[in-house]
C-alpha cells in the first residue's frame, strides 16, 4: 500500500464529509495528531481504514486509491486534484473557458474579492470566510506547484463556456456588489484577450485550441504522471465558490477510461481552430460581449 495516497485521499475525503478532524479522531478513538499523521502518510492497519471509510461513508477501496473517487463538495474537490497535480507531467483538458494554470493575476484577483464578498453577505459570515480563505489558498497552492514542475499542457477550451464567461465574469452568479461585478466581468475579458495572445504565440509547454463547433458535453482533464495516469471530470470550475457548487466530480486511474478520455481529446485537438485562427474566433467573441 502506498501510505503516502492513502494519506491524501483521507484528507481530501475528510473535506468533503464536512466533519471537523476533532469529529473524525474521537469517532474514531485517537487523537487529532494521529489524524493528521495519517494524512501525512504514517502507515495505517487495515482495520482502521476499513472504520475511517465507514466514517466517512465512503468504500475503503475509495481510501486505497482503487475504482472512482467522487466528490459533491467544490473545496473537497479542489484538494484532490492539486493532489493529483503534483504527480502530473502533462496535462491534457477538454472544455471549459480557461485553463487554470495559465490564467492571469487579473483572474486570481477576481476570484478573491467575489469569494471574499460573498462570503461576507452569508449567514454564516465566519464559516464561509473560513471556506473562502481556504479554497483561495488552494488555488493559489496550484499556481505555486505549476510554476515548480511546469507540465506540458493541451487545452481545448469552448466557445460556449467562454462566451457564458465574457458575459457572466468570474465567478458569475454568486451574489455580490455592482462594483466587483464589475471588476469580474472586466477581469473575464482580460482572461480572453490573454486566451488569444496565448493562442497566437504558443509559449512553451503550452497549446491551446479552441472548440467551436461541437461544445464539449462534459469537461475533463487527462492528468499523466510517470507511474499512472489519471482522468478528471467535474462540474466545478476553478472560479466556482467552495460552499455553492451543485454537482459531482469524479477522479480515477482505471487504465480504461484514461485510454476512453485519450482518444476524445485526441479527436478534439485535431478538429479544434488553433493559432491565429483560434485566436481570431476568440476575438470576435469578445467583441459580441461588448
Amino acid at each position: 500500500m502506498r501510505f503516502a495516497d492513502i494519506g491524501q485521499q483521507l484528507r481530501a475525503y475528510r473535506l468533503e464529509s464536512g466533519l471537523r478532524a476533532e469529529e473524525i479522531a474521537a469517532r474514531l478513538g485517537v487523537s487529532r495528531a494521529a489524524l493528521y499523521r495519517y494524512e501525512k502518510g504514517e502507515v495505517i492497519k487495515l482495520d482502521t481504514i476499513r472504520r475511517l471509510a465507514e466514517l466517512l461513508k465512503i468504500s475503503p477501496l475509495s481510501l486505497l486509491g482503487i475504482g472512482v473517487e467522487y466528490f459533491a463538495r467544490p473545496l473537497a474537490f479542489q484538494e484532490r486534484l492539486r493532489q493529483v497535480e503534483e504527480g502530473a507531467d502533462q496535462i491534457l483538458m477538454v472544455g471549459g473557458a480557461v485553463c487554470y494554470q495559465t490564467t492571469s493575476d487579473a483572474y486570481d484577483g477576481a476570484i478573491a474579492e467575489a469569494w471574499t464578498e460573498g462570503a461576507d453577505a452569508a449567514a454564516e459570515r465566519l464559516q464561509a470566510r473560513a471556506s473562502a480563505d481556504q479554497a483561495l489558498g488552494l488555488l493559489a497552492a496550484r499556481k505555486k506547484l505549476h510554476a515548480a514542475r511546469r507540465p506540458t499542457i493541451i487545452a481545448i477550451l469552448g466557445e460556449g463556456a467562454l462566451t457564458r464567461l465574457l458575459q457572466g465574469g468570474v465567478a458569475a452568479g454568486l451574489p455580490v456588489p455592482e462594483r466587483t461585478r464589475q471588476r469580474c466581468l472586466a477581469a473575464a475579458r482580460t482572461e480572453a484577450e490573454a486566451i488569444a495572445a496565448m493562442m497566437e504565440s504558443v509559449p512553451i509547454g503550452v497549446q491551446l485550441g479552441l472548440a467551436s463547433g461541437v461544445e464539449p458535453s462534459g469537461g475533463f482533464m487527462v492528468l499523466r504522471g510517470r507511474e499512472r495516469a489519471h482522468v478528471v471530470a467535474s462540474p466545478f470550475a476553478a472560479d466556482t465558490p467552495p460552499n455553492a457548487g451543485l454537482g459531482v466530480a469524479s477522479i480515477t486511474a482505471a487504465d480504461e477510461a484514461v485510454a476512453a478520455h485519450q482518444r476524445v481529446a485526441e479527436s478534439a485537438w485535431r478538429d479544434a481552430l488553433k493559432g491565429a485562427a483560434a485566436a481570431a474566433r476568440v476575438r470576435d467573441l469578445i467583441k459580441a460581449a461588448g
